[in-house]
């Protein structure tokens, strides 16, 4: 028995001798837990010494491999938002329009649209990307990325550090194609198509390239984060998208003069269900519109988000509410007309807004554009045929200067941390930033859609003759009918 116990007392003084050793640290390493199996079920944690160099690497790796999560989750959103914005122009805003010109004008109006997503997009590979997002000066960008030279995999940090610039490239491209388009509501039923095509190639190059690079270009004259002198908060295109195509259809509708017959004789959509569709999927495309244009899957296009859906929201019920107040009834033209106006406001201001200042801006809107469309129109006698100026020109503006008032640094700290953004804020100069950069836009537009449109006309001519405007656009334009009704 004395053997026994003396064999049992030294091995258990040898195992745990091991044991201790083996769990020593050692100097200048750090210990990672190892797993060691000592039966068929059940496993033990060990310690052993790794050197921090190799740490660091895992760490460096680690890294790498979370910021490619990110970039392909911010990727991944910015080309569905492409895609979502693509949609507002074809087939949003073409079902829009088509709806509400007569039958015989159905085709020319959309055809309008569908070939401003070829031209510009040609535009755009060619001179127009370099153009708004190229160089650094005050008032239009330069050649470096013509031909799309140096656009590729590569993040342009200037803009969006976690995408490839190529994404961002074909993302603010269909930000140009739908804006020209919306100037065709007011010259509906009554401008050739092949005026239309010159006079906006030539308007994207000298109305919407140089406004997009003042408001979003690096060292643009109107860039609130990269240097600019005076700078006007604009989200998403509240000046470069809606108060320049809203000013310039104005311009259009009074240089063109009225459609025969206008406004005697009535002149009702010919299909407000083609409408309704289109409104429908304008809304749904504009979170790609706002919301995309936070250029990342994060908290702020979730807020831009919000903001986008609240202010079309409030903006329907605020039109419909001003409707049944003077007409005794809401229509399904005035509830689709709100929304859109209520989207057109909060454009500038998605990302710097939250909820309750979102549903603000969409009710002013909805009742100021209401009133610009039945009682200004009327009271000047302009034949804006779709009411481009009345919901995009005035919503726009409307919206621009709103932002100064509401926008705070806790949605959107653009000027910096902690820096007051808004008049909610305590800045209330923004809202003079925001009025300089509303009047640089009205006078860029008007200027610019007067000399345009007087070379138009010498050069191809910009109305069509008379008998071809009663026949119909379809037939003298293209050729063919939207609708074939014969049995």
């Amino acid at each position: 028995m004395v053997v026994l116990g003396t064999i049992l007392l030294a091995t258990v003084s040898l195992g745990a001798g091991s044991l201790a050793a083996e769990q020593t640290p050692t100097a200048n390493a750090t210990t990672s837990l190892l797993s060691r199996k000592v039966s068929p079920t059940a496993t033990v944690l060990l310690e052993t010494p790794e050197p921090a160099q190799k740490v660091s690497e895992k760490l460096a790796q680690l890294d790498q491999r979370i910021a490619a999560a990110q970039s392909s989750a911010d990727n991944a959103w910015m080309l569905v938002s492409a895609a979502l914005v693509l949609m507002m122009t074809g087939p949003g805003l073409a079902l829009f329009y088509g709806g509400l010109v007569r039958q015989k004008n159905t085709l020319a109006i959309m055809m309008q649209s569908f070939a401003l997503m070829a031209l510009i997009t040609v535009m755009w590979a060619l001179v127009g990307y370099s153009l708004c997002f190229g160089g650094n000066g005050p008032v239009i960008g330069g050649f470096e990325h013509a031909f799309l030279r140096g656009v590729g995999a590569e993040p342009n940090p200037d803009y969006a550090g976690t995408i490839p610039q190529m994404t961002f490239m074909v993302y603010q491209l269909m930000f140009a194609v739908i804006t020209p388009a919306l100037i065709t509501g007011a010259t509906a039923e009554r401008m050739k198509f092949s005026g239309t095509v010159l006079f906006m190639a030539l308007w994207f190059l000298v109305v919407y390239a140089p406004l997009a690079h003042m408001v979003w270009g690096k060292g643009g004259l109107l860039n609130a984060s990269l240097g600019g002198k005076f700078p006007t908060l604009d989200f998403a295109g509240g000046t470069v998208v809606h108060i320049s195509s809203g000013v310039s259809a104005l311009v259009c509708a009074l240089y063109m003069g009225k459609r025969v017959g206008y406004p005697k004789q009535p002149m009702p959509p010919h299909n407000l269900v083609l409408s309704f569709i289109g409104a429908c999927l304008l809304w749904v495309g504009w979170f790609g519109f706002n919301a995309g244009s936070a250029l990342a899957a994060g908290s702020l296009a979730s807020s831009a988000f919000v903001a986008t859906h609240f202010g079309a929201a409030a903006a329907a019920f605020g039109w419909s509410a001003a409707e049944w107040i003077k007409n005794g009834r809401a229509s399904a033209l005035g509830a689709i007309s709100g929304a859109v106006a209520g989207l057109v406001a909060i454009t500038p201001a998605a990302g710097f807004v939250g909820p309750m200042p979102a549903l603000v801006i969409g009710a002013v809107a909805g009742v100021v554009c209401f009133g610009m469309v039945t009682k200004v129109k009327a009271a000047f006698g302009y034949d804006d045929a779709l009411d481009a100026f009345g919901v995009h020109g005035a919503g726009g503006t409307i919206g621009a200067l709103l932002t100064g008032v509401f926008a705070q640094q806790i949605v959107n700290p653009i000027f910096g941390a902690g820096k007051a953004v808004g008049g909610l804020d305590g800045h209330w100069g923004q809202v003079g930033n925001q009025l300089v950069g509303v009047l640089i836009a009205w006078a860029f537009a008007l200027a610019g859609t007067i000399v345009l449109l007087k070379i138009v006309d010498l050069l191809t001519g910009i109305r069509v003759p008379e008998e071809h405007e009663l026949e119909g656009l379809d037939i003298t334009q293209h050729g063919e009918e939207a609708y074939n009704l014969e049995t």
